[in-house]
């Protein structure tokens, strides 16, 4: 049984309530991914940095990733609610309503669709399509034991739309790199998922680990994790990276390896380390070098 708590009443506990159940800060995952996609899509058009773009991008994503997390939490709350690592959640004790969660899904949609539009005509074309994978990826453990292929469809939808949002044109380039995205992401979200391979056992929900076992899901991380590396390489060449996006892609390899070394299918106890520090790390430490090498290369305010 989860614990009732007071619910928010006013804006202010309402609005501290909502950033909780979406974790605003975790969009340091995917965040500077926009960033290299549309730096990069710069400096090939003007080598020049356009910031109200950037802006535009930067409230884009922060608009569909809030979309998405509290689509995600309404959708799962009754499921959250017999997972005792989810239990606390804001839905499920009671300090923030359904309908309140439901308002701040309907804004944050605003918000990237807004963003989108103030972008360009293709953007703002594309943006409802975009939003498919984030309304179906909730109810992916209903009927699929892979619910991560559809996480890593829908986190790589965000480079893809950074680049366009700043040409107005497809871009295979951006597809690489979306790709290395969203196949990281959903590594990770194997590692994730170790966490309830009892409780999604027990409500019938499917995973890799649920489905096949804890091994299987660490395996399959590692696959991933090399997948993304190498498509990582793929973006620099496709891209002419300089030698500060190689040093990068090394660092965060290393970062991979080390990832992976902390944890093993009979020991667990390491698992925040991997999935919070290291991903974190992984995100922001490309985005740095990405933008390094940018500028050695030419990119200007």
């Amino acid at each position: 049984m989860s614990a009732v708590a007071a619910p928010a009443e006013t804006v202010g506990e309402k609005f501290k309530a909502f950033k909780s159940l979406v974790l605003l800060e975790h969009s340091v995952f995917a965040l500077p991914f926009a960033f290299i996609a549309a730096l990069s899509a710069m400096f090939r058009a003007s080598w020049t940095v356009h910031w109200l773009q950037l802006l535009l991008i930067t409230l884009a994503m922060i608009g569909a990733r809030t979309f998405a997390m509290a689509v995600n939490r309404i959708i799962d709350r009754e499921f959250d609610a017999k997972n005792p690592r989810t239990a606390r959640r804001e839905l499920v004790t009671g300090v923030l309503t359904v309908k309140t969660a439901w308002i701040g899904a309907v804004l944050a949609l605003g918000l990237f669709l807004g963003a989108a539009a103030s972008l360009n005509t293709l953007t703002l074309a594309l943006a409802p399509l975009a939003v498919v994978p984030l309304v179906v990826y909730p109810y992916g453990k209903r009927f699929t034991n892979v619910p991560h292929a559809l996480l890593a469809l829908a986190q790589s939808i965000g480079p893809i739309g950074a680049w366009i949002g700043v040409t107005g044109a497809w871009s295979w380039s951006a597809v690489v790199l979306g790709l290395a995205v969203g196949i990281w992401i959903g590594g990770f979200d194997l590692i994730f998922a170790l966490q309830d391979v009892a409780t999604d056992r027990e409500q019938g929900l499917g995973s890799v680990p649920a489905r096949w076992g804890v091994a299987v899901a660490l395996f399959a991380a590692r696959v991933s994790h090399a997948v993304t590396t190498g498509l990582f390489i793929w973006f620099g060449l496709l891209t002419g990276a300089g030698v500060f996006w190689w040093v990068g892609v090394v660092v965060v390899a290393g970062a991979f390896v080390y990832e992976h070394s902390l944890l093993r299918p009979d020991d667990l106890s390491r698992l925040n380390r991997a999935f919070f520090t290291v991903n974190g790390f992984v995100g922001i430490a490309l985005f740095c070098f990405a933008l390094l090498d940018l500028v050695a290369r030419g990119l200007h305010p």
